[in-house]
């Protein structure tokens, strides 16, 4: 059985003039999910299922019947799969991503479901350590919330300027330089990141991030902040910006890039989102890593890796970069 060619889909009319039948669409699930043929239970994990005459199958070792759609974001859906599939392509496709009242617009379904989709779709997009930053790796931390200037003066907040966490949220960023082949062999440089909701913005909260993320002997960039102090120590090399003396780049020593990222995620959030709750707020993070790290792919290609993620597949951002020596 091979697997389906997503290359093809390259605008979102040849998608959806391709996936026009229910069938279709499941057809492309179980040549993606089992490509070789061999159906696995996903209830015990028996090999080799029979299938049924109504297209389900059967698990021959523990007798349970079930769809293609069973361990998938799919699972139980009232909606049509090609909604489903429209849905992740215009996410994968959109820069700043989609809200859910443009997408119950798009695709004629109510904001409640439009909404539900995409906290489904968004779980794709958990950020993993398995494989650690090494190199040269930027560190910084944003502060999200906290717009004090839209109130009355005397509802305002006092001493929220700065790094203060009294109406802000903060979020803790790591951003590994690299550099990748392009599709003509040319090496160009690339960027990675990871980004976290914390609780404080401390040496006990950070410097574990730092440990679990980003390999020993690696090069770690940050500003002046204390929370930094003794990285060198952890088995780090440590170099400072200090921002606050208007210190901003010393050769390649420098945090622009993760500042970048800010700045994409700001936007992405006042021009699509508007507001965000704290109780969302690390989904909307890893939407805008997932987008950072795969921004070197087109959208069939994204489409593909977030169809593979929607369908159980274990397929990691960084299985896809080619890392070359600078």
């Amino acid at each position: 059985m091979k697997a389906i060619d997503f290359n093809r889909f390259n605008n979102i009319i040849s998608l959806t003039s391709y996936f026009n039948t229910k069938e279709k669409c499941q057809q492309a699930i179980i040549e993606s999910r089992w490509a070789d043929g061999d159906v696995v239970c996903p209830y015990c994990g028996t090999h080799h299922c029979s299938k049924r005459g109504d297209g389900r199958f059967r698990c021959n070792h523990c007798l349970k019947n079930f769809s293609c759609l069973v361990g998938t974001i799919f699972e139980n859906t009232k909606l049509p799969l090609i909604k489903w599939f429209v849905a992740m392509y215009l996410i994968s496709s959109h820069k700043k991503g989609v809200s859910s009242h443009q997408l119950s617009r798009d695709l004629d379904i109510t904001q409640a479901s439009a909404w539900y989709m995409l906290q489904k779709i968004r779980l794709l997009y958990p950020q993993s350590d398995s494989e650690a930053f090494e190199g040269t790796v930027e560190c910084d931390e944003v502060y999200i919330g906290g717009k004090e200037k839209w109130k009355h003066k005397s509802m305002r907040t006092p001493h929220t300027q700065g790094r203060s966490t009294k109406t802000k949220t903060p979020v803790f960023g790591m951003m590994e330089r690299t550099y990748i082949e392009d599709e003509k062999g040319d090496v160009i440089p690339m960027s990675y990141v990871h980004a976290f909701v914390v609780e404080k913005t401390d040496k006990a909260t950070l410097q574990p991030i730092i440990k679990q993320f980003v390999a020993e002997g690696s090069t770690v960039i940050t500003d002046e902040l204390n929370a930094y102090n003794g990285l060198n120590k952890l088995g780090y090399g440590h170099d400072i910006v200090n921002h606050g003396a208007e210190q901003y780049a010393i050769g390649d020593i420098f945090t622009n890039t993760i500042e970048g990222f800010w700045s994409h995620f700001r936007r992405m959030i006042t021009g699509c989102y508007h507001d965000v709750s704290d109780e969302h707020l690390q989904q909307y993070i890893d939407e805008a890593v997932y987008r950072w790290n795969t921004r070197k792919m087109d959208e069939s290609e994204r489409f593909a890796h977030m169809f593979a993620k929607s369908i159980g597949l274990i397929v990691r951002w960084n299985e896809v970069k080619l890392c070359v020596a600078a």
